[in-house]
């Protein structure tokens, strides 16, 4: 009989990775032997965990809830050892933190050589995104997420706000003009953030709920905000990005920000995002506190 453990280890790899070559190779064994262990649990459950194509695997309903069931049982084993064999309770291990491009650049990376240096058996891996990501079935501990939170059953802890800003360079705006009003925006050449709900299809939502939807053009749309702060600095047009993006720029006098008749949508804030587990790995719970210890006084909220 193959053991339990390694055979949902390789489940776990495989549902994360998308593949039992990859769990395999993740795990130093065979494809074969990975479709062995992931047949040897589907046997014991008497049901299918996963629908496998040529190309692809899903997970099914089931897979679905064994998934979490078997991250909470591999995560406590791998707490337990770790506790037993240091004899002391210190957070140790590898930690898988995501954030979003910009922010985790800006703000994230930065941190991490303090928090190694408290707690130096921990291994940081740090994956930055702009596209959401799923902690459960992506295997991350832990998710900074800017707006406002879907409801699920992931816990969260508020980290700060992120307001938006808009701004332009100081010659855009001795140029054109500074707005007054949301409506003056459709006579300026508007910067868009693709991956914003709030800024596609050709409008830039306003006030608190973001239910004012102002017509806006312009010539350059891009997928990041740094890439936008750049062309705004250099005088091509008017952008909307969150106050973590601008700050620097507006300190040094390299864009200014302006107010117009309507506030600016609510982003909904910053979270640190985990699993619903009652008992976290020290780990875990240890980056969440140095988070929120350092974003006490949060980078989001305007200079």
């Amino acid at each position: 009989m193959l053991d339990r453990y390694t055979s949902m280890q390789v489940f776990v790899q495989a549902a994360s990775r998308g593949s039992l070559s990859a769990a395999g190779r993740e795990l130093n064994m065979s494809p074969a032997m990975a479709t062995k262990h992931v047949d040897s649990l589907e046997t014991r459950l008497g049901t299918k965990l996963l629908h496998r194509t040529t190309r692809q695997l899903s997970l099914t309903d089931a897979g679905r809830e064994y998934l979490q069931a078997c991250q909470r049982i591999l995560q406590d084993l791998e707490e337990a050892e770790s506790e037993v064999s240091s004899q002391q309770h210190q957070a140790m291990g590898r930690l898988r933190l995501n954030a979003p491009l910009s922010f985790g650049t800006r703000f994230i990376a930065p941190l991490i050589p303090e928090f190694t240096h408290r707690y130096p058996l921990v291994e940081v891996d740090l994956g930055l995104s702009d596209t959401q990501q799923d902690l459960l079935k992506e295997s991350w501990a832990l998710i900074v997420r800017i707006g406002h939170l879907a409801d699920s059953d992931l816990r969260a802890r508020r980290l700060g706000n992120c307001p938006m800003r808009l701004c332009a360079s100081p010659e855009y705006l001795k140029k054109h003009g500074t707005p007054n009003r949301v409506a003056e925006l459709s006579n300026h050449n508007c910067l868009s953030y693709s991956l914003s709900s709030a800024q596609r299809g050709g409008t830039w939502a306003f006030g608190q709920d973001g239910k004012i939807q102002v017509p806006v053009t312009g010539n350059l749309m891009s997928n990041n905000g740094d890439a936008l702060l750049a062309a705004a600095v250099k005088g091509q047009g008017i952008i909307y990005q969150p106050n973590f993006i601008v700050s620097e720029a507006l300190a040094s006098g390299a864009l200014v920000a302006f107010e117009l008749d309507h506030p600016p949508l609510d982003l909904g804030g910053l979270h640190v995002l985990f699993a619903p587990d009652r008992r976290l790995p020290l780990k875990v719970r240890a980056m969440i506190d140095y988070l929120v210890e350092v974003f006490e006084n949060s980078p989001c909220r305007p200079s």
